[in-house]
């Protein structure tokens, strides 16, 4: 028979052989939990670098596109500087001519009025009568 000393030890023996077996089976599943863990990161990492990829080339393409838009906007600020310069030319050219032959038109349209017309044939009738009678009328502007 065994003493109380070697059955205290045995146990001992039998606790730890039982913690190595718990401590062993943690460890499997420790493992496995790595290997899914690793399997994982593998897969997210084919499926992601082509995404970042394809992200980095149409930040490339967006980047070249607002160049564009830039240069576009550049040439619209141009062209309403040429339009506005065109305007002011038109205005100095065409418009200051057109109210002076306005003006002139408005002169010769009171000019020929009717009332006026009819004072411009009194005073030729008038000259005509006096050059028949053979003396001269004081001269006034017309």
């Amino acid at each position: 028979m065994l003493s109380g000393g070697q059955v205290a030890v045995l146990i001992v023996a039998v606790f730890f052989a039982i913690l190595m077996a718990l401590l062993a089976a943690f460890l499997i599943y420790l493992a496995s939990v790595l290997r899914q863990t690793s399997r994982l990161v593998e897969t997210m990492s084919r499926e992601t670098l082509p995404l970042l990829e394809e992200a980095a080339a149409t930040v490339a393409a967006t980047q070249a596109q607002l160049g564009r838009v830039d240069e576009v906007t550049t040439n619209v600020h141009a062209l309403a500087a040429n339009a506005s310069a065109l305007a002011e030319l038109t205005a100095a050219t065409v418009a200051r001519p057109m109210v002076r032959v306005a003006a002139l038109s408005f002169g010769v349209r009171r000019a020929l009025s009717p009332a006026r017309r009819h004072d411009i044939e009194r005073r030729v009738r008038a000259e005509v009568r006096a050059q028949r009678s053979g003396r001269t009328l004081p001269h006034r502007g017309v």
